[in-house]
């Protein structure tokens, strides 16, 4: 079996795909090593094990909605287009969408992965509670409110299989996406908050040389439909007519300047359109808010040798959360992410130089994505690795939902 892109070969010994939470419970049960996989979207072995992968994808999401205590609960394993299909449905909403609809929940919440917005947390700052089978086959919720909450949320499956989750909710909304082109790198690197509070969710996508930037994508929240938008954006014009992020992308929400419901809108690509496995490897590091314009201006010293591998990169922010192993963990933070070109051993010859540029930043690579800052580095840019560490010693003692890359994280300048 292969990740989403088909750049990783998994080294499990079985898939196993239950389709039901009593049959993740036996499989658990019975296995001595096992990791849960999701949609398998991760472009590294995070969820790798030398014994049994277990996926959820096969159990009904089961939604669950509680309006008074605003959290729908759904199956680990469902997809988040699904999730906004059901939602949207029932007059709800999620405050935050990836770019990809279709990553499972449970994935998206255990990497910390996180769509955009100045004031946005990441999709793992919605959860509410976490029901988890343990190393002996038994269920367990934690909850929002919990000791050991802020340190289960963002746990790379170090804790258990993760079988359903509570996700807060908010009354539906509309979004409305412009994009812009025609801004200058002067104009990002001279003032990057101008730029990244411009909307509810903001993107500026690059190939690094290009000057002006090639695209902003810039989502706003709004009231009703005929609110009026700025035609200018910092020297960018609006853009009239579909856009896409990578030519022959067929699969992304072009619609622009018309509002529609957050679900429509907030992603980047369409919920009712399960895009085709992506031929690409892709990096991604954050670094401080504040530190965006000193970083972004060393990682373009780099550009002429980045352009050549590269897909696209996107620029997004992340507001900062109390999840011990958040790669916002209390800062706010600029995305940086590199799509690339599937060549493996150009990315593997360039990514080394890009986090050397980033290295004044103490950049925090994303969990599921392709890196190569050693493993005791990365552990000490989480004030909290040491408790994290301390509580994944009290749920799993004998290291049951270990594999090989999260043991040597665990282990890490112990």
């Amino acid at each position: 079996m292969r990740n989403w892109s088909g750049t990783y070969e998994y080294r499990a010994t079985a898939v196993e795909a239950p389709t039901t939470v009593a049959e993740v419970q036996e499989v658990v049960a019975r296995s001595p090593r096992v990791r849960a996989l999701g949609t398998r979207h991760s472009f590294n072995d995070l969820a790798d094990t030398e014994g049994v992968l277990v996926t959820t994808t096969e159990v009904p999401p089961d939604f669950e909605l509680d309006v008074e205590r605003r959290v729908v609960t759904v199956g680990a394993g469902t997809r988040y287009a699904a999730v906004a299909t059901f939602l949207t449905g029932e007059g709800w909403a999620l405050h935050n969408m990836g770019s990809l609809p279709h990553i499972s929940v449970a994935g998206a919440v255990a990497t910390g992965t996180h769509g955009s917005g100045d004031l946005n947390g990441n999709l793992s700052t919605a959860v509410r509670g976490l029901q988890l089978v343990g190393p002996d086959g038994a269920l367990r919720w934690v909850r929002h409110g919990d000791a050991d909450f802020a340190g289960s949320v963002v746990a790379l499956g170090l804790l258990g299989v993760v079988v359903r989750v509570e996700l807060a909710i908010q009354p539906s909304y509309l979004v409305r996406q412009d994009v812009y082109g025609g801004l200058s790198w002067a104009t990002l690197l001279g003032d990057v908050p101008a730029i990244t509070s411009a909307g509810y969710s903001v993107s500026v996508f690059t190939d690094w040389v290009t000057d002006p930037i090639g695209q902003v994508w810039v989502k706003r929240r709004l009231e009703s439909t005929d609110v009026p938008v700025p035609a200018e954006l910092a020297g960018a014009v609006r853009i009239d007519g579909a856009s896409q992020i990578i030519e022959s992308d067929d699969d992304n929400t072009t619609q622009q300047g018309v509002a529609a419901a957050w679900s429509a809108h907030l992603p980047h690509f369409r919920i009712d359109s399960t895009p085709s496995n992506g031929d690409e490897i892709q990096t991604e590091y954050f670094v401080a808010h504040p530190d965006a314009a000193a970083a972004l201006a060393a990682v373009r010293e780099l550009a002429a040798d980045i352009a050549p591998h590269l897909l696209i990169t996107e620029l997004r922010t992340i507001a900062a959360d109390d999840l011990w192993l958040s790669p916002a963990y209390e800062r706010d933070s600029l995305a940086i992410h590199f799509t690339w070109k599937n060549e493996p051993d150009a990315v593997v010859a360039i990514t080394p130089r890009i986090e050397a540029a980033l290295e004044p930043f103490a950049p925090r690579p994303h969990w599921g994505k392709v890196n190569t800052i050693p493993k005791a580095v990365v552990a000490s840019r989480y004030p909290r690795f040491a408790d994290f560490r301390a509580l994944v010693g009290r749920v799993d003692p004998t290291g049951k939902f270990r594999g090989p890359a999260t043991a040597e994280l665990l282990e890490a300048d112990a």
